[in-house]
C-alpha cells in the first residue's frame, strides 16, 4: 500500500475519533505516523499536534453549534496547558527517541485506566448520560 493511501486511512480513523468522542487523536495520530508511515517519534509528536488541532476544531464547531462547549473551562483549561507544553516540546526535543516512545505510552495507558475506572463526568447513578462531548 502506498504511504499516500496509508496517510488517507490513518488520518480518517483519526478524524472519526476526534469528530465522535471528542478526543484521543493524538494516541492513534503518534502510532500511525510512528509505524505505519515511518516518521521518528519527534516528528510524529510535532506532525500529531497539527493533526489534532485541525481536527480538533473541526469537530469543535459541531459540538459549538449544538450547544455542548463549556467555553470558559475550555479556556482556561487551554491557556493552563500553554507554558508547559511549551517547556515539554523543548525538552522532548533533547530526549533519546526511545524514551520518548516509552512515556508517550506509559501516558496513554495511564489515562486508559483511569478512564475504565472512573465514569464519565454527568454518568453516573441518575442515568443522565450524554456522553463526553456533551460534558466538554
Amino acid at each position: 500500500m502506498s504511504e499516500l493511501v496509508v496517510a488517507l486511512v490513518t488520518g480518517g480513523v483519526v478524524g472519526l475519533t476526534l469528530g465522535a468522542l471528542g478526543g484521543g487523536g493524538g494516541v492513534l495520530a503518534v502510532p500511525a505516523l510512528i509505524y505505519p508511515l515511518g516518521l521518528n517519534p519527534a516528528a510524529a509528536t510535532t506532525a500529531g499536534l497539527i493533526i489534532v488541532a485541525a481536527t480538533s476544531l473541526t469537530a469543535l464547531f459541531a459540538h459549538a453549534r449544538a450547544g455542548n462547549v463549556r467555553w470558559r473551562t475550555g479556556a482556561l483549561f487551554a491557556a493552563a496547558g500553554m507554558l508547559p507544553a511549551a517547556a515539554a516540546g523543548a525538552a522532548a526535543a533533547r530526549l533519546p527517541e526511545p524514551v520518548l516512545t516509552a512515556a508517550f505510552s506509559l501516558v496513554a495507558a495511564v489515562a486508559a485506566v483511569l478512564m475504565l475506572r472512573r465514569p464519565a463526568s454527568g454518568e453516573g447513578a441518575e442515568g443522565t448520560g450524554g456522553g463526553a462531548a456533551q460534558h466538554q
